[in-house]
């Protein structure tokens, strides 16, 4: 069973007395916040708006346990089907069906282990050699070597091949959605991937299973081969800069959007969570398909809660 809306409330800004109401959503190439379900690198941090910032106030609904709503599957997969421009923007709730946790859910990996969360800011890893052992040793066991992708991934691929998908936006890592058959050319990842390892001094970067082959080896915080510096994934840590380029392409794909399909994600990471109110004002559709609530919810013209390896095929198929 899936689950449908049943109660919602839309997020609101309340200015305190003698307060500014704070603008939203500045596009900015610093990731400055995280929502639950985001993902990201093996550990990053900082504060949430909603969480942090008293002028924001988001309730989640309430769902229960009964089928998706019919009428609003239906509409959404009209929209996709009558569309050429399609934009998918998906977060680590895509990959928990494929066995990845995602962060600060439950059973998330920051949840169960704080200090992956610490290792992803920037200048804690810099900084500190045994966080950057532990982090390496996590990079040998995490899920993503085993994931496959799941029937959210292969329902994505099958929009792409129906004419319909032109630019899939992903906030993970993993690279699941290459895997499952997605053309790369139309894939942005703008979180980085775990494939690849990186300099942080020259920029060096090689196949992410040549430097785990160095730790298992005896290395357990291996340095650059090039210069000497300091080597972390390819992913982008909390402090880190955007890579320009791939931000700039996501929001480029977002302004052209006829549709666009928000997935597993609460959409509280920013700037890459400018996409949704972007697409709407240029006019598009704004699908949300999640476990639970997001901080877009205002702007959805249909929101499907529940699983998204069963919602997802169910959009591109009657």
């Amino acid at each position: 069973m899936t689950r449908r809306l049943v109660a919602a409330s839309e997020a609101r800004s309340v200015p305190r007395k003698g307060s500014r109401r704070r603008r939203e959503c500045p596009a900015v190439l610093v990731i400055r916040s995280v929502g639950e379900s985001d993902g990201f690198t093996l550990g990053d941090v900082g504060p949430s708006p909603a969480r942090s910032d008293p002028l924001c106030h988001h309730r989640r609904v309430v769902a229960e346990e009964t089928p998706v709503d019919e009428d609003a599957l239906a509409r959404a997969r009209s929209w996709i089907v009558a569309s050429r421009r399609v934009v998918a923007l998906t977060g680590a709730g895509i990959s928990t069906d494929s066995g990845i946790p995602d962060f600060r859910g439950p059973n998330g990996l920051w949840t169960k282990d704080p200090d992956a969360e610490k290792a992803s800011s920037l200048e804690y890893y810099l900084n500190d050699p045994l966080l950057r052992r532990k982090a390496w040793q996590n990079r040998l066991t995490t899920p993503v070597w085993s994931a496959r992708p799941n029937a959210g991934h292969d329902a994505l691929v099958a929009m792409e091949r129906a004419g319909a998908l032109t630019a899939l936006v992903t906030q993970n890592i993993d690279g699941l959605h290459v895997v499952a058959g997605s053309d790369p050319s139309i894939v942005h990842e703008v979180h980085g991937t775990i494939h690849r390892s990186a300099c942080w001094e020259c920029g060096d970067r090689r196949p992410m299973p040549e430097t785990l082959d160095r730790v298992r080896a005896g290395e357990d915080d291996p340095s650059c081969l090039l210069c000497g510096g300091i080597l972390k994934s390819d992913t982008i840590s909390f402090g880190q800069s955007l890579d320009p380029e791939v931000i700039g392409a996501a929001m480029q794909a977002a302004d052209g959007a006829e549709v666009l399909v928000a997935v597993g994600t609460t959409l509280g990471v920013f700037p890459v969570a400018n996409m949704v109110p972007r697409a709407k004002a240029a006019g598009a559709r704004i699908i949300i398909v999640n476990g639970e609530s997001t901080k877009m919810d205002r702007y959805a013209d249909a929101i499907l809660l529940g699983s998204i390896a069963d919602i997802l095929p169910q959009l591109v198929s009657p």
